[in-house]
């Protein structure tokens, strides 16, 4: 009944208030200031998240979970049929075993779990109609309806301070819930404080007296929204703003701050983990889930948080464990049954005009162009970049030398698209010259870093340009007039477009209309690719010998580096860089002849497909690789999933 999986690579998160933890070193990204321990590690408490080595027995979301003493309690859910289940079962933690431990005397999904004493109540719900019953678990499996809510109340949250049981947020079948009930016993209730903010599927936490309530849904939209209530003056404030709208989150305490974990941001499943700290509601981005998920269930038993099951978006039996420690962080290449990644590798094998697909055993599963692959009209040649597009159906490639994009249908190779006239540079409509970094955006448009003609182009589906960013032939950095020969353009969630300037070395955000957003110039010799990391924090490759991979703010404040100067962690000309939901950085050490797996706890490449300075076409062998693209088992691309 129970599925084994591997482990996931290991993420460390440092939860020192005000810093997020780099193994040696300790960064506070927001005050520039440094921690070491004498044995060389954070000495702080902190996070390690990794997936399960078990699953749960069948997939379920939007069910509660519950610590019974001696493992966990999983009451109600929806299936992957969408049905509202009653079952409840037992889990062993140590081991993933499951026994049936009885049912809900009501079915309920989106409700929420209370424990009083040696009590456990389920509050509330939805099946057929949004519940106001509270049912209480007994001993020996069965559950009774115990009383009613007030009113009528789904996508509700609950939060516990001492004795006390506090709902939060919901639905009552028409408008969202603003009241705050209190119950000691799970059956009388009493209203202390009443919303600022009516939201449903709120993520809240408890904190000393006071609870934090962040984002949620809002009138059908996401709310940003963080309120915190005071449960000894009953009074309710919004006290801040999560970084980007939110719901569906789950959330947790540790240390004196709160995490976010997951949820919907942009109606996108997100593997974010935020860090909230309640003394000067500032939030900071430490790190990503194994996987993107929402509406898990989150229960706490000893120094181990479990987020159970969830949605990815579709309904999953997948662990997450997130562990508290004091002690230095394990490299992953330390650990047991670590596995670098979930899914497969896209890697666009530039010096062997080839892409191909590998997974985490190294096994290569397709090759194109090949003899049922043939290559397009042209041929296939310097292919510079490859991503996945449309859930993992399509891909799109430039081909830098050639002055072609392409886009082929995965995993048959057919031709789907293409803009630009093989081996013939130009300006003009239909022609390019070095072409960079093409996606596929959600409207069905592509954007490319045109990089010779100093332009970012904006192309439509029939093949004819829409607009540009940059004037051509001027390749100077002067935003918005001119754009210092391009070589990168990130489509960001919020529709802007992160571009790297080789002249000078810039980065730069631009709106789709070519407004200048902000703009950095940072102190290496090439930036290649940047991504968006978070809030205020980008992750850029410095294209050159030793190569360099930097986080860095929009002020340029460097927070952390990897270069080391020589030996087999030395990087040679990496192109692209990115972290992808375990935490570990994947780049593109492309003469070197590999893409390498870095943890940046450790500053350890834990993972490498190529052998270092071997250039071939056999197994493990690459030929200067330049792209790479991550999907995952769900066929989402979690690098870029606007693009995706």
């Amino acid at each position: 009944m129970i599925l084994a999986c591997v482990v996931a690579a290991i993420l460390t998160l440092s939860i020192r208030p005000g810093s997020s933890g780099r193994g040696k070193v300790s960064v506070d990204r927001n005050h520039s200031t440094t921690h070491r321990s004498s044995a060389g590690g954070p000495v702080a408490a902190r996070f390690v998240a990794a997936s399960a080595d078990w699953h749960l027995g069948s997939p379920i979301s939007r069910a509660i979970a519950f610590s019974d003493g001696s493992g966990i309690l999983v009451a109600g859910g929806l299936d992957p049929g969408q049905n509202t289940v009653s079952t409840v079962v037992h889990i062993d933690p140590r081991t993933g075993a499951t026994t049936s431990a009885g049912s809900l005397a009501v079915p309920a999904h989106d409700a929420a779990g209370g424990a009083i004493g040696a009590k456990r109540f389920v509050f509330g719900g939805g099946a057929q109609h949004v519940s106001d019953v509270v049912q209480a678990l007994q001993p020996n499996g069965a559950s009774t309806v115990v009383g009613h809510l007030p009113q009528p109340r789904a996508d509700l949250a609950s939060a516990t301070i001492g004795s006390t049981v506090y709902l939060i947020g919901g639905y009552d079948g028409t408008t969202a819930t603003r009241d705050v009930l209190a119950t000691s016993d799970g059956v009388r209730f009493r209203t202390v404080a009443q919303l600022p903010v009516g939201v449903r599927y709120p993520a809240v936490a408890a904190l000393g007296n006071s609870i934090f309530v962040f984002g949620g849904e809002l009138a059908g939209s996401e709310s940003s929204a963080v309120q915190q209530i005071d449960v000894r003056t009953g009074s309710a404030r919004v006290r801040g703003q999560l970084p980007s709208p939110r719901t569906e989150a789950a959330a947790t305490t540790l240390g004196g701050s709160i995490y976010i974990l997951g949820g919907l941001a942009s109606g996108a499943t997100s593997s974010d983990v935020l860090r909230f700290d309640p003394r000067s509601a500032q939030f900071s981005f430490d790190g990503q889930l194994p996987t993107p998920i929402s509406e898990g269930a989150i229960v706490t038993i000893g120094a181990n948080t479990y987020l159970l099951g969830g949605e990815t978006p579709a309904v999953s039996p997948g662990v997450t464990v997130l562990r508290q420690t004091t002690t230095p962080a394990r490299s992953p290449a330390s650990a047991v049954s670590v596995r670098p990644f979930a899914g497969r590798l896209l890697i666009a094998d530039r010096g062997n005009n080839r892409l191909i697909v590998v997974d985490a055993n190294k096994q290569r599963s397709w090759v194109y162009p090949s003899a049922t692959r043939p290559p397009p009209p042209g041929g296939f040649y310097f292919p510079d970049d490859g991503f996945f597009a449309d859930h993992g159906r399509s891909i799109v490639t430039n081909q830098e030398e050639n002055h072609t994009i392409v886009r082929i249908a995965f995993p048959s190779g057919a031709l789907q698209w293409t803009y630009g006239q093989p081996k013939v540079a130009g300006s003009a409509p239909g022609l390019l010259n070095q072409p960079d970094d093409a996606f596929l955006l959600a409207d069905g448009t592509y954007t490319v870093a045109d990089a010779k003609n100093c332009r970012i182009l904006h192309i439509s589906a029939s093949g004819h340009p829409l607009s540009q960013i940059g004037t051509t032939g001027n390749c100077a950095h002067d935003p918005p007039r001119s754009v210092g020969y391009p070589n990168g353009d990130t489509p960001l969630s919020n529709g802007d477009l992160l571009v790297s300037e080789i002249n000078g070395s810039w980065v730069t955000e631009y709106t789709p209309a070519g407004a200048l957003v902000w703009t950095v110039h940072l102190p290496i010799t090439y930036p290649s690719d940047p991504q968006q990391l978070g809030p205020d924090l980008y992750l850029v490759s410095d294209y050159a010998k030793p190569g360099g991979i930097l986080e860095f703010t929009r002020e340029g404040r460097i927070v952390w580096t990897y270069r080391p100067p020589g030996g087999e962690g030395m990087l040679d000309h990496p192109s692209l860089a990115e972290r992808i939901p375990n935490g570990l950085i994947a780049v593109n050490d492309d003469y070197r002849h590999r893409v390498a797996f870095i943890d940046p706890a450790t500053n350890a490449i834990v993972w490498q497909y190529g052998q270092t300075d071997q250039p071939g076409t056999g197994p493990d062998q690459l030929n200067i690789p330049d792209g790479f693209d991550l999907l995952l088992p769900d066929n989402s691309t979690p690098t870029h999933p606007p693009t995706g």
